[in-house]
């Protein structure tokens, strides 16, 4: 064995350090698996044990259709804008829309007055921001949404105004139900 060329080879002590550190990176490297379960193990433990259901997506008791309709027809009338409740399109969701005409020139602001009065008089919130020409509400588990009419019309044609409300979850028997 002695005319072997491994045997007639000797090793240096920079090749004995680069050795000793490729074994030490080894172990090294063969401990994280290990650490990471331990951890997993202990860490996870506390993590995934049950907190109970999780709270309602809305604050407050939900709204039926009948009371948000009421409560939006009421406050556009009380800004000179009548609307009429559309029939449900039938989707299964719980949408509900308002359509009227206004005049044009005063269409957008009688809209804004009536978002302000529906936030100081029946208790909605300003809704997400949808950008400059759509106003937003949200109370309980509805959210409103209308876009400022045009103020540009035909002489003589009224401006469209539409609402559409939808809601998060129907809560009571007089919204359609999801199926």
């Amino acid at each position: 064995m002695a005319d072997w060329p491994s045997a007639q080879v000797r090793r240096t002590g920079t090749e004995d350090t680069m050795v000793r550190r490729r074994r030490g990176r080894a172990a090294l490297a063969s401990l994280v698996p290990a650490v990471l379960l331990a951890v997993t193990a202990t860490g996870c433990g506390t993590a995934l044990r049950d907190l109970g259901p999780l709270p309602p997506r809305f604050p407050g008791p939900a709204l039926p259709a009948d009371t948000v309709v009421s409560e939006m027809t009421s406050v556009l009338a009380a800004e000179g804008i009548t609307v009429a409740r559309q029939p449900p399109d039938g989707a299964g969701r719980c949408t509900e829309r308002l359509t009227g005409r206004h005049a044009p020139e005063t269409a957008g602001s009688a809209l804004e007055a009536a978002f302000a009065r529906a936030r100081s008089e029946h208790g909605w919130q300003a809704g997400p921001d949808l950008g400059g020409g759509t106003l937003s509400l949200t109370k309980g588990n509805w959210t409103v949404l209308a876009s400022r009419p045009s103020p540009e019309a035909a002489q003589g044609v009224q401006a469209p105004v539409v609402m559409s409300l939808t809601c998060l979850d129907p809560g009571s028997s007089t919204a359609p139900q999801a199926s």
